[in-house]
């Protein structure tokens, strides 16, 4: 048989799978700009430069690694420069856009504020913060207008009353969240604070834990008072069958532009462990998690990879040393909690949760709010991850006299549903990633609709965004609006929204957790937004069933009711 001329044909290569950067696997280039940074100097090391130059130099000194990036580690951003437009928000260089102010983010994990504390934070905004300070919905307080060449006095007068900024922003272990009412609630069963201290001491500022592909935002409370589905961990009061109460955990939360709900891991851990198991969930995330691309370099990514399962054996195995114990889910409450109002605290005294309209606050309101406190008899003040306040261990003859006082400072303890119900995000007044103005225009959105249906017996939540990085949970809320440019009637480019209906969180019993409704082209000029939100809640109110939630109308509700 004569051999036959066709050349062989090469055997396929194999192709060679690209790192997502996972240092575990040995993945350590190339490198995005941000993990360069990081991996040419620690962030936590700004700080000395900060001290010891740029507050001496002024802003002009401030080397650009450091004022994009590093300087986060220590709750500083820069701010933008007023008067430029939406419109030229994604077209603008960092240095057009920023002004040569900071915003400074001030941690109060658990939510937890002293008066000394409370009058620091007040003292500090007044002067040196032309008298801005916002209450965020990670139970932190957010100041403006902070220049280089104040910070370390700021930190001095901070950290003299036990508070501090370090890696309030940044890839690294973010706020805490607790529960408000944690320590004093007749509903808790264990008090999760001394895990929270005991984390906040043992690794924020821990170089071990300073480079994380991204941020990770952590909860720790035994009440389901908090967005735990939309955290990086979250551990929530359970209680075993065998071993008695202790934490669920879930991990994988995360919103802004590729929202993901948390999972449960499907173990039970009691409190005095809860410490060790974070540690382990954030080792995996700084050696399994994905770098190479920032916008998959959050966990909920590598969690919607690996699948429940697997990280939990990863987490046992390679972190833990030992198998974790199963565990049942939690038992959630009848209704939402946000702890507005008047509550008995198990001591027999009362806590009284007020809310600011739409997180707005200031020094001068701060540092009244103070001396009322004092005045009626008690000496601490909580945050709540909605934007709102409380004020603990008042006695009952002392309740209806602060309610008043506080009605006086423009806080509220039995507000209308919707200031209750309304959130915001910074917005184009001073963030760089804004497209709309939020706080102005949630504030007119609240008192329009309080005009016009002051007797609104239902709880909506509507949540105003200046962007589509969703700092302000709007794919979650009732009514959530992503802020972006529309055309109006007259064909012209103005601030507006984008809409989506009916999402929430898992927080009450028989809720079903999920993203919000996006009905196709639902969109609002910011003009028309109040006129909307009034039409489809009186849409609500006429095509509701008995008890039937917003959320649950929305699922069944006729295109044409929402529009």
């Amino acid at each position: 048989m004569a051999p036959s001329n066709t050349p062989a044909t090469p055997a396929a290569r194999p192709r060679k799978v690209r790192g997502e950067g996972q240092w575990a696997l040995g993945h350590r280039e190339p490198l995005n700009p941000n993990e360069r940074s990081k991996k040419d100097d620690n962030p936590l090391n700004v700080r000395a430069r900060i001290e010891n130059i740029y507050a001496h130099g002024g802003f002009s000194s401030i080397d650009p690694a450091d004022l994009r990036g590093r300087f986060r580690w220590w709750g500083l951003y820069t701010q933008r420069k007023a008067g430029i437009d939406g419109g030229r928000t994604a077209v603008l260089e960092p240095e057009e856009l920023e002004d040569e102010y900071f915003m400074l983010r001030v941690r109060c994990d658990g939510g937890a504020l002293s008066l000394a504390q409370l009058r620091t934070i007040a003292e500090i905004s007044t002067e040196f913060g032309r008298d801005s300070a916002d209450i965020t919905d990670r139970q932190n307080i957010q100041l403006h207008w902070i220049r280089v060449e104040d910070v370390p006095e700021i930190w001095r007068r901070l950290e003299a009353v036990g508070l501090q900024t370090t890696e309030a922003c940044g890839d690294c272990p973010r706020v805490v969240l607790g529960s408000p009412v944690a320590g004093v609630s007749a509903d808790e069963v264990i008090d999760g604070t001394p895990a929270i201290d005991e984390i906040v001491k043992r690794y924020v500022g821990d170089p071990r834990y300073s480079n994380l592909p991204r941020k990770f935002k952590s909860q720790i409370s035994w009440l389901a008072d908090g967005p735990y589905q939309a955290n990086d961990i979250s551990f929530v009061g359970v209680v075993h069958p065998e071993h008695g109460p202790g934490f669920d955990l879930w991990v994988g939360g995360g919103l802004s532009t590729n929202p993901r709900l948390a999972e449960r891991l499907g173990v039970w851990v009691p409190l005095n462990e809860i410490p060790d198991v974070w540690e382990g969930v954030v080792g995996i995330f700084r050696d399994y998690g994905y770098r190479r691309l920032r916008h998959r370099a959050r966990l909920k990514f590598l969690l919607a990879d690996w699948g429940v399962e697997k990280f939990r054996e990863v987490l046992e195995k390679e972190y833990l040393g030992r198998t974790l114990l199963d565990g049942p889910s939690p038992d959630l409450p009848e209704k939402p909690i946000d702890h507005i109002g008047v509550h008995k605290q198990k001591d027999g005294r009362n806590y009284v949760g007020a809310a600011p309209v739409v997180g707005r606050s200031s020094g001068t309101q701060l540092s009244r709010l103070a001396d009322l406190v004092e005045a009626h008899g008690s000496d601490r003040v909580r945050l709540t991850a909605y934007q709102k306040l409380l004020v603990l261990d008042v006695a009952d003859e002392n309740v209806e006299s602060l309610i008043t006082a506080m009605r006086g400072i423009g806080l509220e303890a039995r507000p209308s549903a919707w200031r209750r119900g309304t959130m915001a995000c910074t917005g184009i007044e001073y963030c760089k990633l804004a497209i709309v103005e939020t706080k102005a225009r949630g504030e007119e959105l609240v008192a329009r609709l309080e005009d016009r249906l002051k007797d609104f017996d239902a709880d909506i939540s509507v949540h105003i965004n200046g962007c589509p990085n969703a700092c302000a949970r709007t794919q979650v809320a009732d009514i959530g609006l992503k802020g972006q440019l529309v055309m109006n009637a007259h064909g012209e480019q103005v601030e507006g929204f984008q809409i989506h209906l009916g999402g929430a969180l898992g927080m009450a019993k028989g809720e079903t957790a999920g993203f919000g409704r996006k009905v196709r082209g639902l969109k609002a000029t910011a003009e028309e937004l109040p006129e909307y939100v009034e039409r489809v809640a009186r849409h609500y109110l006429d095509g509701r069933t008995d008890g039937e939630t917003f959320a649950t109308w929305v699922l069944r509700a006729d295109e044409e009711l929402l529009k």
